[in-house]
């Protein structure tokens, strides 16, 4: 199998890690050889209740026997859909009550581009430095990396950028600016969280000019840092939400969610203001519900909180720096890139998967399923001290 992945399906780096999956089951991925690991990275925070958690997987199963896809998104009510937006509104703040669903993170943030600039009739973007928000052409053109967008030039126009929690910047947010997109925690930046009234101030300045603020939750959303979305910990309320990944249980999906006046523009002037095909599909809205209720009704993101502690306690050493980040989306910053791809790849071989993060090379993520046992816990951070040991 993996002569033929190599040989027929597009890769993403040189040297992918190419690991053959059989199966996987809760906290665990397992290999056709037979191997057992055991996963703190849960498909890059996509697997948010785990891997074929049965809520989910029984969800999924139901409405298989239903229908499948029936029409493009907007023009049929199906049920999953629609129990699904309406309980997302539900436990969110009132102005945010109408979403749009799409087929995945990058989707949703070209959706809450092209609102933001409708809504306003201004085209200045603003994102901050080091922010990653997908790889679609209007998502990549909202990072600054150069090594990773020259290849694609031109992009799309009229953005420019600002320094995570530099208040100093905010002054380049003008009247000229239809909206200013940040991740609520900087996600390849090494989960870099908000300080001193960040995202307020930013809020506030939003408002002066009469710009929007966009947040993505693609990362921190569904419970992985303690709330429902990282927005709850701070006293601002974005214009327009963007989500995905967690959102889904393991599913392909995202949506961006806005208040109905301002998501209705899209439906006129033009008409199709935004369409998708596949986006909405009653399958993967099925899974998402599955999943919003399970995590909504359960103690899961109470303890996410709880999880980060020992995690905390038990991840000490001379060779981790610190430990970023807030609930279940936790990156360890290393002394260096090599220190950090030795963790990453003598802990795979020890049956334990952890990851990289996009820009800080020093770092290695952990982002486990929110269903993962404190001796799951106990056991993978083990793993990474024996390693963390024996490298010189």
């Amino acid at each position: 199998m993996k002569e033929d992945f190599l040989k027929y399906q597009a890769q993403t780096t040189p040297h992918p890690l190419a690991l053959e999956i059989s199966h996987a089951k809760g906290s665990y991925i397992y290999s056709i050889q037979g191997k057992k690991y055991l996963d703190f990275v849960a498909g890059v925070s996509a697997c948010s209740l785990g891997h074929c958690h049965p809520r989910v997987v029984n969800a999924v199963k139901e409405q298989l026997d239903s229908y499948l896809h029936v029409m493009v998104y907007g023009e049929y009510a199906q049920g999953p859909a629609v129990e699904y937006t309406k309980l997302l509104a539900h436990h969110l703040p009132e102005k945010l009550n109408k979403t749009y669903l799409t087929n995945s993170g990058t989707e949703a943030i070209e959706g809450a581009l092209k609102l933001a600039r409708r809504a306003t009739g201004r085209t200045e973007l603003i994102a901050a430095k080091n922010a990653y928000h997908g790889n679609t052409m209007g998502s990549l053109s909202l990072m600054d990396y150069e090594e990773r967008v020259k290849p694609f030039r031109p992009l799309i126009g009229d953005i420019s950028f600002i320094k995570f929690n530099l208040g100093e910047d905010l002054k380049r947010i003008t009247h000229k600016t239809a909206a200013v997109i940040l991740e609520t925690i900087q996600g390849g930046a090494g989960f870099i969280v908000p300080e001193n009234n960040y995202l307020e101030k930013v809020k506030a300045r939003c408002v002066e000019v009469g710009a929007l603020l966009i947040l993505d939750e693609i990362q921190p959303g569904f419970g992985r840092t303690g709330k429902l979305f990282g927005f709850q910990y701070f006293q601002v309320v974005p214009d327009i939400l963007v989500i995905g990944k967690g959102m889904g249980g393991g599913l392909p999906i995202g949506a961006f969610t806005a208040s109905e006046e301002v998501m209705d523009l899209l439906m006129d002037n033009p008409k199709l203001g935004h369409i998708t095909t596949f986006g909405g599909n009653a399958v993967i809205a099925a899974a998402a519900l599955a999943t919003l209720q399970e995590i909504t009704q359960s103690d899961l993101m109470a303890e996410s909180l709880e999880k980060e502690k020992l995690f905390r306690e038990l991840l000490v050493h001379p060779l981790l720096n610190k430990i970023r980040g807030k609930g279940l989306m936790l990156a360890l910053i290393t002394p260096s890139e090599e220190i950090a791809t030795e963790i990453i790849l003598k802990c795979q071989d020890r049956g334990l998967i952890l990851f990289w993060l996009l820009f800080e090379k020093k770092a290695v993520r952990i982002t486990p399923p929110l269903t993962i046992s404190m001796e799951e816990i106990k056991e993978g951070c083990g793993i990474i001290i024996d390693v963390l040991n024996e490298i010189k």
